[in-house]
């Protein structure tokens, strides 16, 4: 009998992780992070479902002879924001994920 309560009480262990889990991936989900390119002349704000939320452009940028360029930055400054999101997913996550060799 006494396996059956520590099975109870790893069931609890593991119901309480994955309800703390899923408290974090909506807190992350929830949160904004900015990606910035040419030294912050380009700022893109996305959040944790790696969705664009907003782009600006600071107005010397806008050059309609180098539309090319303004483009590229706009793409940095994207990427710059994933992958904060993915740095702070994988941070956050991680640690209950930690010695489990899972993915998440």
């Amino acid at each position: 009998m006494r396996g059956m309560g520590n099975m109870q009480g790893m069931m609890k262990k593991m119901q309480k992780m994955q309800k703390e889990m899923m408290q974090a991936q909506e807190e992350l989900n929830a949160r904004e992070f900015e990606g910035t390119a040419g030294g912050g002349m380009v700022k893109v704000t996305v959040n944790g479902q790696r969705e664009v939320l907003g782009v600006n452009l600071d107005p010397s940028v806008v050059d309609p002879e180098d539309v090319e360029m303004l483009q590229d930055l706009v793409v940095v400054a994207i990427n710059d924001a994933l992958k904060k999101v993915e740095e702070t997913t994988a941070s956050t996550m991680g640690k209950f994920t930690q010695g489990l060799n899972l993915p998440f």
